[in-house]
């Protein structure tokens, strides 16, 4: 070989063996740099639950607070909680449903169920102010139904006689001297009990009877009888008790959570099993002051009207309480919220379509509806369906990411 190819052929492989050096230097660089990167990236400051982001721990696992991995939070200030991105086609694979939070009235009734009972308002008890026996017996049996001024019992009373024959005495006089005295007579009728119409009579003929009768005092149901034919009572005897029907009541059990949607005098409808297609007026007459500890209910009692006497003690009616009027609230559908036992939670979509956790206070829920007081805002996207889901792609996507920053492993 000539000379001048001798040097040409050193000169080749000099160049060679720079060109191999100079690749094997900037491997070394380029892995130095990617391994350093690799390394502050894949070496997180703490991890912490998104729901409980101001609770640090020093290294990962499951959240103590939810059912969910603890995040990264790294040391450029990125976090994985930063926002979930979920790809597209699995969105639509995992079937994920989307809706608005919307500010909506909640207007539908509150309902509620409970029996007829009578209405202790409309309660008159005839009673014996003087002792005396049953000479006739008008109506014997417990129930009946009674029209008001319909005879109820003929009784034989001393006391009765006696006044009424000094009342007919002093009548009969003509002296001006005795209209006081007359007066104070009717008086001590009337203080013994002695039936209004029984005086008129007695003014009209003149002539004291032996026996007195007593009537009804009201429209309504003999619902105690304790008068027997031939029985003597004493003063001061129960004779009979007589409820109207032409109102009833109906103790309703209402929820504790949805008391404070009734109102004192606001309207009710009511509809009765005994009677199907109809519907009955009532209106709330007061919410007595005792819960339920069993079934943290509340009694509201209300008044229905009753002019045909359909609805009778004891029926089971359904009721329907028109809710107090108010503002429009911040409402989401019942089935997008999360209720973990210690918080509530709402999977939000960002306009980016990430998805975050927000924590929200919620307030009363109805017709599939819950009421949001805070943690939400008008109009933002979140999800309905398929929040575990969504949890679960997130979980499987940090761990991909930490699987692709680790350091490779060098072999010996």
């Amino acid at each position: 070989m000539s000379a001048s190819k001798q040097r040409i052929v050193g000169l080749l492989s000099a160049g060679l063996a720079l060109l191999a050096a100079g690749a094997a230097g900037g491997y070394w660089l380029a892995h130095r740099a990617a391994t350093s990167t690799a390394d502050s990236r894949v070496k997180p400051l703490y991890w912490y639950d998104p729901m409980q982001p101001n609770q640090h721990f020093d290294k990962p696992g499951k959240s103590p607070f939810m059912d969910m991995q603890l995040l990264p939070k790294y040391a450029d200030g990125t976090s994985e909680a930063a926002g979930i991105r979920v790809n597209a086609n699995v969105i639509q694979n995992l079937g994920i449903r989307t809706g608005r939070v919307e500010r909506t009235m909640l207007s539908a009734p509150l309902r509620a169920v409970g029996a007829a009972a009578f209405d202790e308002r409309l309660l008159d008890l005839v009673q014996a102010r003087v002792e005396g026996s049953i000479v006739r017996l008008r109506v014997k049996a417990p129930l009946e139904r009674v029209r008001r001024g319909e005879p109820l019992a003929d009784i034989l009373a001393p006391q009765w006689l006696e006044a009424q024959q000094q009342y007919v005495a002093l009548l009969r006089g003509d002296a001006t001297s005795t209209t006081v005295l007359r007066q104070a007579a009717r008086d001590r009728l009337l203080v013994l009990g002695v039936p209004e119409s029984a005086i008129h009579e007695l003014e009209r003929t003149r002539e004291a009877r032996s026996t007195t009768t007593m009537y009804a005092p009201c429209d309504g149901v003999v619902t105690e009888l304790t008068a027997r034919q031939g029985a003597t009572f004493t003063a001061g005897a129960s004779l009979f008790r007589i409820n109207g029907l032409k109102t009833v009541w109906v103790n309703a059990q209402v929820p504790e959570a949805d008391i404070s949607a009734v109102r004192t005098s606001s309207s009710v409808e009511v509809r009765a099993t005994a009677w199907p297609g109809a519907t009955f007026r009532g209106r709330v007459l007061a919410l007595l002051p005792d819960v339920d500890p069993q079934t943290r209910t509340l009694t509201a009692r209300v008044s229905i009207d009753n002019p045909d006497y359909r609805l009778s003690p004891g029926m089971y009616v359904t009721l329907e309480f028109s809710r107090a009027g108010g503002e429009p609230q911040l409402t989401v559908p019942t089935e997008a919220v999360i209720t973990t036992g210690t918080r509530s939670v709402v999977i939000v979509q960002r306009p980016d379509a990430s998805f975050m956790v927000a924590n929200v206070k919620l307030g009363q829920e109805q017709d599939g509806h819950t009421v949001i007081l805070s943690g939400l805002n008008e109009g933002e996207r979140i999800v309905l369906s398929g929040q575990f889901l969504i949890d679960s792609e997130a979980s499987l996507s940090a761990t991909v990411r930490r699987l692709e920053a680790a350091p490779p492993q060098v072999k010996p």
